[in-house]
């Protein structure tokens, strides 16, 4: 790291800070503690940061011994994994995610709505066990947004979830439709499918098993069930 815009102190919180307190590397962190490897999908987990700068500080935690690279087969391209010292900063990102459950006021966390990340999130924390043993594809149409930015798919296969951005020509089992606000805090836990329903803020057509267990399959936030304090 850059000794010369560190802290200058020889105290071990301020040297780690140099380390994992730059602009976005604590959200590298959660992306690869995530089992994010590729730079692509780095990216899809951090859509507001610049190629440029993701690559900066991927080199920068390298440096550190925090990620290394491991080659692929594929010219060009590496898989980036976190070393025996970045594994070490789990327990710290989870807790900062749990702080942030706790005690960042409610209407705050709702106003940084990005339906891409909330989506990518999704797709990574889905509950497949109470899905259909076929192919199942989930469209959500938040209809406040850009038109460019309404639609989205989860597509589940064989046990695996892919995010769509684009149709991607399947027969659709269930539509979901509610604003990105809603369908974000029912992730974070902040609010429940059931109750979105009966306040007419969501609404579900298609598959009705897969509407009923969509509390369920979707799985939720790692820190949705971490109760906000602030309120309190």
């Amino acid at each position: 790291m850059n000794q010369v815009s560190g802290f200058g102190q020889f105290c071990p919180v301020a040297m780690a800070a140099e380390v994992v307190c730059s602009r976005w590397t604590p959200l590298i962190l959660r992306e690869l503690l995530c089992g994010s490897t590729r730079f692509n999908d780095l990216r899809r987990g951090v859509p507001r940061m610049s190629p440029t700068l993701l690559s900066k500080r991927l080199k920068e935690l390298e440096q550190a011994g925090v990620v290394e690279t491991r080659p692929t087969g594929q010219p060009g391209i590496v898989e980036y994994h976190l070393t025996e010292a970045g594994q070490d900063l789990r327990p710290i990102v989870m807790s900062l995610g749990t702080w942030g459950q706790r005690w960042v006021e409610t209407h705050s966390s709702l106003k940084n709505l990005d339906p891409s990340l909330l989506m990518w999130d999704m797709r990574r924390n889905l509950n497949l066990t109470p899905m259909p043993p076929q192919r199942a594809t989930i469209q959500f149409h938040y209809p406040e947004l850009p038109a460019a930015r309404q639609f989205y798919w989860l597509v589940i296969d064989k046990g695996e979830v892919d995010v769509c951005y684009f149709d991607p020509g399947h027969e659709v089992d269930l539509f979901v439709e509610c604003s990105l606000r809603t369908m974000t805090a029912i992730w974070m836990g902040l609010a429940s499918v059931q109750a979105e329903l009966d306040a007419g803020r969501l609404d579900l057509s298609g598959d009705k098993v897969l509407a009923r267990s969509m509390q369920q399959w979707l799985g939720l936030s790692p820190f949705a069930k971490e109760k906000n304090r602030r309120a309190a």
